[in-house]
């Protein structure tokens, strides 16, 4: 995902508009190439407003990557934090100034400004992580500078939004095999669970934050660190219950790998978090991504860690009833037996409606009726 800049990083100038681009390019590339740090600043604010929305215009200006990057080497936080937020206006959606930025040698400034004393240049740092990371051709090199261990102090220690854009960069890169193992020896856990703990759940932030736990918790060391963080899994549950549907996908997938990986060390933590009344709701209004993983997490949960063992079917209701008979506390065992019933219920109307549906499709004119009668019966 590509950097969009907060309100306090939006130029409020006016728009240039399309008949006078051309020329506003050309000013701004004729400044930049001054000696005084004030045209310079200035030719990175046009630069940064020319930019903003146009596509057009960060083609055109594909030429400043140089003498922007040039800028960030030079002792001056004011001309550091102009270039910076002219990079990132001429980075966004642009895959090719993306790599250009990278190869200009924009990278070690940045990770400077990342452990900057200034909160304005950790901001646009950060910020810029995120958009540079973003380019699957960038991944390697940003992930192996050293810069991983910086954005996860950031989550802890940071403003609002450098812990937002550290931890979208940190999402950003690990989507690329290999950098996982690099974000995991940083111990990102706390930070993401405390991240997630401040978000609202149904927040695009909240999503990343869960998204990229689901992929932590593929590693043993992931999986123990949630375990170990007060309240981690219990964030996951919340998240479960009260996320947006991608969250929630995310949030069981989270759940599910670490059962699926050891059941013994890991279904008494997640039952005692009350997960059993969201994995009742997801297995009937979940995304079919999100039931599957529901069901099966529920089967994982139940008390015999043996399945072909039993003489009852895995019909959820009687998964349900095993898992309820074991756990201990009446608010959670009343709340689960509740949403079970809520569950059958919502379960038998729907049925109900697809056989209504399927009676009127299956009029005497769309075929004969006893080819209706028996595909109905069939539902």
């Amino acid at each position: 995902m590509d950097y969009l800049p907060p309100a306090s990083h939006t130029n409020q100038e006016a728009e240039t508009t399309p008949r006078s681009a051309s020329s506003a390019v050309a000013r701004a590339l004729r400044l930049l190439q001054a000696s005084d740090f004030e045209s310079r600043i200035q030719a990175a604010r046009d630069i940064r407003r020319l930019t903003k929305t146009s596509q057009r215009c960060r083609r055109q200006l594909s030429g400043a990557v140089g003498p922007l990057v040039s800028m960030l080497r030079v002792d001056s936080s004011e001309l550091n934090e102009a270039a910076l937020l002219a990079l990132l206006n001429l980075a966004v959606k642009d895959e090719t100034n993306k790599i250009s930025i990278m190869d200009a040698g924009a990278l070690g400034p940045i990770i400077g400004f990342l452990q900057s004393r200034s909160s304005e240049l950790q901001e646009c740092a950060a910020a810029a992580l995120l958009t540079l990371s973003a380019s699957t051709v960038n991944k390697p090199a940003i992930s192996s500078s050293g810069v991983v261990p910086l954005l996860v102090g950031i989550l802890e220690r940071g403003s609002h939004q450098a812990k937002n854009d550290s931890l979208m960069a940190l999402y950003n890169l690990s989507t690329y095999a290999g950098n996982l193992s690099i974000i995991l020896e940083a111990q990102p856990v706390p930070g993401i669970v405390a991240l997630l703990k401040s978000y609202r759940k149904s927040s695009k932030a909240a999503e990343k934050c869960t998204a990229l736990m689901e992929s932590v918790v593929s590693f043993e060391e992931g999986r123990a660190a949630l375990v170990s963080e007060e309240g981690g899994v219990f964030a996951i549950v919340d998240v479960l219950e009260n996320g947006s549907p991608h969250s929630r996908e995310c949030a069981v997938g989270t759940l599910l790998t670490m059962c699926q990986s050891d059941r013994r060390t890991y279904r008494i933590p997640i039952l005692e978090e009350g997960v059993i009344p969201g994995l009742l709701e997801l297995t009937v209004q979940g995304t079919p991504k999100s039931q599957a993983k529901a069901r099966k997490l529920l089967i994982l949960l139940r008390e015999n860690p043996y399945p072909q063992l039993e003489c009852q079917p895995d019909t959820i209701e009687n998964i349900v009833c095993n898992i309820i008979s074991h756990i201990n506390g009446d608010d959670q065992s009343d709340k689960a037996k509740k949403m079970l019933t809520e569950m059958v219920q919502v379960s038998m109307e729907q049925s109900l409606r697809h056989l209504q549906q399927r009676a009127l499709v299956c009029t005497p004119i769309d075929m004969p009726l006893n080819n209706c009668t028996s595909e109905v019966s069939s539902k």
